[in-house]
């Protein structure tokens, strides 16, 4: 792709409308799990991790996976907001990301028969009695049937429709918290194996009843919970559905599936797809059709895009601002979700503006533009001069 005149504004940095608000560009945190939370609450350092991405310059910032009950938490260190209590800890900061500019969002989330787990440095494993020792005890798991997610994972105990009932509604108070804690978005988490993907994957989906079988009958139960949400969610305010676009299993979900599915969740009220993929099973080394390479679930939201008709973000390895310019120039999504990559540098929108567009620092906060400017000043004629900071111990030896 040629280089972006300094002159020109990017796609990437085109502001965006979506329902009720206006993202200042096209790029959004994507939920990325902590395991650091008790209770459910949110703590200090949600705030920070969370709120830096705002400074950043990112558009939208949307916290990680956010248990709608309980027993639907990935890990005992998730999210939730399953009661009032957890309100207020997630406005102050909602309350922060939008005071930085940027527009704040939640992950919902139940995790189904791939609740109960270790963080990722205890194993990533399902929890098992010895994990009792550092008090975190194992807890029973739902899915659509009693399947395991994997050898050695729990077998689920299989909903019966007043237990589907009961998540629908919790969906429906979860995001009407939400709406108190003052997000202006909801991302469902309908990817990587989690409740409402389980539902509808043929490989965790072993119903015989209206909630299994056919396309239709799979699709019930995550269609119904995005109904209740958008019954109690604020008609200004936007819905967004992570989505696996494919198992990459032989048997599995497929992308022509997604396809009719995003249909029926965009004709809903549905925003935006939020599209990833795989995680059917616990073991991801074998959806060996998903080639995990730099921003390898374009090619999917691009079908998607094309097939269902309506706004698309995709995520996955894009770790650069000429990539996030290109997948957008090319017609892949509408938006561009960075997760990991914003970690290791929580100033990655402004740098990818100045990669770009050549922008200084106008865009960042005063509080930390104004210096840094300044600083670019005194590093610039430091740089003409010919001097290198190593200069002093260089010359020494």
């Amino acid at each position: 792709m040629p280089e972006a005149c300094p002159a020109q504004r990017s796609k990437l940095f085109t502001p965006m409308p979506i329902r009720g608000f206006i993202s200042r560009n096209r790029i959004m945190v994507s939920p990325m799990c902590q395991y650091a939370a008790r209770d459910g609450l949110a703590n200090d350092y949600h705030l920070v991790h969370l709120g830096r991405y705002a400074l950043g310059g990112a558009g939208m910032v949307i916290a990680e996976a956010t248990a709608v009950e309980e027993r639907g938490r990935i890990s005992s260190g998730d999210l939730g907001l399953w009661n009032d209590e957890q309100i207020a800890p997630l406005r102050k900061i909602a309350d922060f990301i939008r005071q930085y500019g940027a527009v704040p969002g939640i992950q919902l989330a139940h995790a189904g028969r791939k609740a109960s787990t270790q963080p990722p440095w205890h194993g990533n494993g399902p929890l098992t009695d010895a994990d009792r020792l550092r008090d975190d005890p194992p807890w029973p798991v739902v899915g659509p049937s009693s399947v395991a997610a994997g050898a050695g994972w729990q077998t689920p105990q299989a909903l019966d429709e007043n237990g589907i009932a009961g998540i629908v509604r919790a969906f429906a108070e979860a995001a009407r918290r939400a709406d108190d804690a003052g997000f202006d978005l909801i991302d469902f988490h309908g990817a990587h194996g989690y409740l409402l993907h389980s539902f509808l994957s043929p490989i965790s989906n072993l119903r015989d009843d209206r909630y299994g079988g056919s396309l239709e009958n799979r699709m019930r139960f995550p269609l119904e919970a995005v109904d209740a949400v958008r019954r109690v969610w604020p008609e200004n305010k936007a819905i967004f559905y992570r989505l696996s676009a494919l198992d990459g299993l032989d048997g599995g979900w497929t992308l022509e599936d997604s396809a009719i599915f995003c249909r029926e969740l965009y004709s809903r009220g549905v925003d935006v797809i939020d599209c990833s993929s795989g995680g059917a099973i616990a073991d991801r080394s074998r959806d060996v059709r998903i080639r995990r390479g730099f921003g390898f679930h374009a090619p999917y939201s691009a079908y998607l895009r094309r097939e269902a008709g309506g706004l698309v973000a995709t995520v996955g390895l894009i770790v650069e601002g000429r990539q996030a310019e290109a997948i957008l120039q090319a017609g892949e999504a509408d938006i561009i979700a960075i997760g990991r990559e914003f970690q290791d540098d929580p100033n990655w929108a402004h740098h990818a503006q100045a990669e770009i567009e050549g922008a200084a620092f106008d865009a960042w906060p005063q509080e930390s533009g104004w210096w840094l400017d300044k600083r670019a000043g005194v590093l610039s004629k430091l740089r003409e001069a010919g001097e290198t900071p190593m200069d002093r111990y260089l010359s020494a030896e």
